[in-house]
């Protein structure tokens, strides 16, 4: 008789939903102490943790190419006798590594000396002090860093790495400095739409002013960067030929004095050698001149180019302050907690039902018994 109860072929006890709602029912003041208990823990970890408050930028950078900027040009610089044609190129930094240059750590360091100050006008420091002395967080977050502070602390006591933390070397940053770096670096994001090429800048602060002032510089030292990169080859060209043409109009300038001079002290003279003698010198102007123009023309094209490859950025949204927290989410924690109380809850009533349940020849006959 007990060898056909337990045959694999038996039926197996099927659980009955409304008798275990029933049960869970019953057990609704236990279930109402666990979703207090939750309630009160989701509102002490809501409250510890620090408000976070961002500031979104969106800008579009100007990407088309050299080639049809100068085309607005060319009519105009070809009355003049200037060849703009090898001003034409593509634009190399597209806006896809914008991401990279400003997670960069030349980019970031460039940061730390700008001032910023608090919503309540308590104070003007810079960047790095305030990341690395105002920064709030959460108690848990202290207590599991003490002991690693302590031990760093120790560790630069005996090693005296940190004796130059108030100079900045970007080759040889302090432990200090890492830490802020990392953090600053953690809070900036920049995404960059494939389609549209609109760049939008995030900054998460403590502060909503200083998220605002951040956001703010970025996007200038952004514009500067790519200003730099773009014309820095073109406002090379453009010093040489400065310097040369110094020299041609100086060189133009004696060959025309010894010309005139020439002519003033021959007058009334006709000889083979006068001629020749005045022909070299008249050749000689002439060519100092070519050199001189053409060199003219050639400035006049590289001040052009570096117009041109002056990058334009439309700001779509500009920054603002902030006038609410955008973490955390008080009312989403709160629920998170409720939510895994309950199901914590339930989890705990039908392990400990069902740990003391015996299976005998009646309950699996009728298997409500068992709840």
């Amino acid at each position: 008789m007990d060898k056909n109860n337990h045959t694999p072929s038996s039926p197996l006890p099927e659980i009955d939903l409304i008798a275990l709602a029933g049960y869970l029912w019953k057990k609704r003041r236990f279930f109402g102490k666990c979703c207090g208990i939750a309630t009160v823990v989701g509102l002490i970890i809501a409250f510890s943790i620090p408000k976070e408050f961002s500031t979104t930028v969106k800008l579009a950078p100007e990407t088309t190419n050299a080639t049809g900027k100068m085309g607005s040009l060319g009519g105009l610089a070809a009355m003049a006798g200037i060849d703009i044609g090898s001003a034409s190129g593509q634009d190399a930094l597209s806006p896809n590594l914008y991401p990279d240059i400003v997670h960069s750590t030349p980019f970031l360091l460039e940061l730390f000396p700008e001032k910023v100050t608090d919503k309540e006008k308590k104070y003007t420091i810079s960047l790095y002090n305030y990341m690395a002395d105002h920064q709030r967080s959460a108690w848990w977050t202290i207590l599991v860093k003490a002991p690693l502070k302590g031990i760093a602390a120790f560790r630069s006591f005996l090693s005296d790495n940190e004796e130059n933390d108030g100079r900045l070397n970007p080759f040889r940053l302090t432990h200090k400095q890492e830490e802020v770096l990392k953090s600053l670096r953690q809070r900036i994001t920049v995404f960059v739409d494939k389609k549209t090429q609109v760049v939008t800048l995030g900054v998460d602060m403590q502060d909503p002013l200083i998220s605002t002032d951040v956001a703010h510089s970025i996007v200038i030292k952004l514009q500067t960067y790519i200003t730099h990169y773009r014309t820095q080859k073109a406002k090379k060209d453009m010093e040489f030929t400065e310097k040369v043409l110094k020299e041609s109009r100086s060189a133009y300038y004696k060959a025309q004095q010894a010309y005139a001079a020439f002519e003033d002290s021959n007058k009334n003279i006709i000889s083979a050698s006068y001629r020749t003698e005045q022909e070299r010198l008249r050749n000689e102007m002439t060519l100092t001149f070519n050199v001189y123009n053409t060199l003219a023309q050639k400035l006049e094209q590289d001040k052009l180019r570096v117009q041109e490859q002056t990058p334009v950025y439309t700001i779509i949204e500009p920054a603002t302050v902030p006038l609410k927290a955008s973490s955390p989410q008080k009312l989403l924690i709160l629920a998170a907690f409720v939510f895994l109380a309950f199901i914590g809850g339930c989890g705990y009533l039908l392990i400990k039902e069902y740990a003391n349940f015996s299976p005998s020849e009646s309950e699996v006959q009728d298997p409500q018994k068992a709840l």
